[in-house]
């Protein structure tokens, strides 16, 4: 299906204000107000708000309306009412699917996280430019999506090519086909959204040259000490980088009293914090700054590729801009996973 970017914006719009679909929430990128910088923030569709569907990630990860900061989980008693997010990249949309393998699962789900999975359609869109941090291609990615989507966008010229991937999916473009003007006739991508694709991957891929490393991250484990301690120099533990991340999700789960009754309550938690798994003797697990820097690489790169068959770094580069010791993520990656095997034994011995 094709449809005219303004068309598909408009579309939108009438969602929010007829309404004429079952969304009752919608939420998008959006541009800041004075219309001048270059980045995106997600909030709910209201107003005249200038909306950033193309470009690159917004500044905040889609996990922050998935899997809250703080939120009840026990006795749960969450919205059924069916929501849309749309203007979502692929680097968010490969951390949803990490996220789902992590709190969806046989061993423990998370009804707050499920719920808003279950009745949230996500139309993802094609990235249109690459922010300075952006290096999805570094991690397996590409600036567009290709699984983990109800329906997606990709843009070309003035128009998109809409496809669905999900009954979800499905739904959401019989709803547009209905209420905007659309060319239904069209199935398959036309070569120009395809000739943008390998443009924008290109793009990616220039910009991410120099940062370029070998993919057997388990060579990460025997890093000596001293490279992680060099590399952790300017890391203040502050867990900034944990918190914009979309695929963390370690937590502090507390029971409040409310009314004669309990509530479990959950809040995010950061394996950069000193406090972090920290026993009822007071003693943490992991005392020194650089071993807590050096979990989380390893968890990025190794410990959650063994647990749910991906990397828990996305390339979104978020992390990087959030550092307020500017630490470079592919930097530090690039450094210790060129170490000569030589001096890794000797000094990790």
């Amino acid at each position: 299906m094709l449809i005219p970017s303004d068309e598909l914006e408009s579309f939108l719009r009438r969602c929010r204000d007829e309404p004429i679909g079952p969304y009752r929430k919608i939420h998008v990128p959006i541009k800041p107000g004075d219309g001048g910088a270059s980045f995106s923030s997600l909030a709910p569709l209201r107003g005249d708000l200038r909306l950033a569907l193309d470009g690159y990630r917004s500044v905040d990860p889609p996990k922050l309306l998935a899997y809250r900061v703080r939120e009840g989980v026990a006795p749960f008693a969450g919205s059924s009412s069916p929501a849309l997010l749309a203007g979502v990249k692929a680097c968010d949309v490969k951390g949803f699917e990490v996220l789902d393998r992590a709190l969806i699962n046989g061993d423990f789900t998370d009804p707050a996280y499920a719920s808003w999975r279950e009745r949230t359609t996500i139309l993802s869109f094609d990235c249109t430019d690459v922010g300075p941090t952006c290096h999805c291609t570094l991690t397996g990615g590409k600036p567009f999506a290709e699984t983990g989507f109800d329906a997606n966008a990709a843009r070309f010229g003035q128009d998109y090519y809409l496809s669905a991937a999900t009954e979800k999916g499905r739904a959401l473009l019989e709803l547009i086909g209905r209420h905007a003007r659309v060319d239904a006739a069209c199935t398959q991508m036309p070569p120009a959204a395809e000739t943008r694709r390998a443009e924008m991957t290109a793009r990616v891929q220039a910009q991410n040259e120099a940062f370029q490393r070998p993919k057997d991250y388990g060579r990460l484990r025997s890093s000596p000490p001293q490279a992680w301690q060099e590399e952790a120099r300017e890391c203040v533990g502050c867990g900034a980088c944990t918190h914009i991340c979309p695929t963390c999700y370690c937590l502090i789960l507390n029971e409040e009293g409310r009314g004669g009754a309990f509530l479990k309550v959950r809040s995010y938690d950061s394996c950069q914090l000193h406090g972090y798994a920290r026993v009822a003797a007071g003693v943490s697990p992991r005392p020194r700054v650089d071993d807590r820097f050096r979990h989380r690489y390893l968890c990025k790169l190794v410990i959650m590729k063994g647990e749910f068959g991906a990397l828990g770094c996305t390339g979104c580069g978020r992390c990087t801009e959030a550092c307020p010791g500017g630490i470079e993520f592919r930097s530090v990656v690039r450094r210790l996973m060129e170490m000569p095997s030589g001096e890794r034994s000797a000094e990790a011995g």
